[in-house]
């Protein structure tokens, strides 16, 4: 099987029906270790039947109808981070500590996400054609609309939907089943239980030194073959670098009051279309897409480096009021993280170099930033290939 024929996307939230047949190829038909305790007992799966399982599951008309609360935990070692990166409602949070984000599904455009802060809760609610959010901390209700032609966002079932959602135990799985290839090891076991659910653990481990990646651990729900969890460890690593999984998680309809949704008295309500452009481009990324060209990638696999165009200056806050309280933030985190960046240079010219537990990414003098979870040589080629 050619490196190309594996790239195949999936439907509904995205399982590459071409990795069956690649851990087959790797793996043949032989027998799973067989569950040692817990009831109800799973049957017995090779990694190719459950990945079939997994793939026949994505292609029903939708996901289950279901609830649950899903539980995001980073320690990514970025340097340069402020002391209050986990602090609830920074940017900063995103990348260290953990989150948690409730979330009801109740069929095709009826999802609920709430996240719920120290002392507020921020909801994001899609019923039908009804998209709002809900921020308690400004007593603000946002009614969302997407601009005709705008881009999309994607809900948990991996359809189009107008605002895009946090990371799901669905979406790690996506990416990480996606980079399955003949160089990976794939096991399996019954014996996993997440969030009270009987569940398959799938374990994919690389075999090229040159990732980041020590191996990823899935946990597969033996009902109704949905990621609950997925766990990515570093090289050297005894600790995941990252977490995301349901701690609880129900496989029935909500109620349909989960999707209703009314600005409460007193309110401040807003209209916000995605899409629609509100503002000129800022002309130093349209300098940087000109020289850099548009987002490429190299390699394939667990190896994969993509390559975009960068431009420091466009952390500067701006200089209008409004601009900077965007802004702030990011360029206050970009900035941090720069200069904890380590100036190297090389055949392919010279830089900055960020080296996490995970992710490693080059920003070149030239306007480039390489990015991946692979370790500085695999991206200095890259960069050297222009």
């Amino acid at each position: 099987m050619s490196p190309h024929s594996r790239r195949g996307r999936a439907v509904r939230w995205g399982v590459p029906i071409a990795a069956v047949a690649v851990v087959g190829a790797v793996l043949g038909t032989g027998p799973v270790i067989a569950a040692v305790q817990g009831d109800p007992v799973l049957p017995d799966r090779t990694a190719e039947q459950l990945l079939t399982e997994v793939v026949r599951a994505a292609q029903k008309d939708e996901m289950p109808p279901m609830s649950g609360t899903i539980v995001e935990t980073a320690s990514l070692g970025i340097p340069g981070l402020p002391a209050d990166a986990g602090a609830p409602g920074s940017l900063a949070s995103l990348l260290s500590g953990s989150h948690e984000v409730r979330v009801w599904y109740g069929g095709e455009r009826r999802l609920r996400l709430a996240v719920p802060g120290r002392m507020s809760e921020t909801d994001l609610i899609v019923n039908g054609d009804q998209v709002w959010m809900w921020e308690s901390s400004s007593n603000t209700a946002t009614r969302i609309k997407t601009a005709e032609g705008g881009p999309r966002g994607r809900d948990v079932t991996g359809r189009s939907s107008p605002p895009p959602g946090p990371v799901t135990p669905q979406d790690a799985a996506r990416l990480f089943l996606d980079a399955v290839d003949e160089h990976t090891a794939v096991s399996v076991t019954a014996d996993e239980r997440v969030a009270g659910r009987a569940a398959y653990r799938l374990v994919l481990t690389p075999e090229d030194p040159r990732t980041l990646v020590r191996e990823v651990r899935l946990v597969i729900d033996g009902e109704t073959y949905t990621p609950l969890r997925v766990q990515v460890f570093a090289q050297g690593a005894i600790e995941p670098a990252f977490e995301v999984g349901y701690s609880s998680v129900t496989f029935s309809p909500p109620a349909p009051e989960n999707f209703a949704f009314t600005p409460p008295p007193g309110a401040r309500v807003e209209e916000r279309t995605l899409g629609a452009q509100t503002r000129p481009e800022h002309p130093r990324m349209k300098e940087a897409a000109k020289k850099a060209g548009s987002v490429t990638t190299r390699g394939q696999g667990w190896t994969t480096v993509v390559v975009a165009p960068f431009d420091p200056g466009l952390l500067d806050t701006g200089s209008g009021e409004a601009a900077r309280d965007e802004r702030r933030d990011t360029a206050a985190l970009g900035e941090a993280v720069l200069r904890a960046a380590k100036p190297v240079s090389g055949a392919w010219g010279s830089g900055r170099l960020i080296e996490t537990k995970l992710v490693t990414a080059l920003l070149t003098d030239d306007g480039r930033l390489l990015a991946g979870a692979v370790t500085p040589d695999v991206l200095y080629e890259a960069a050297g290939r222009g």
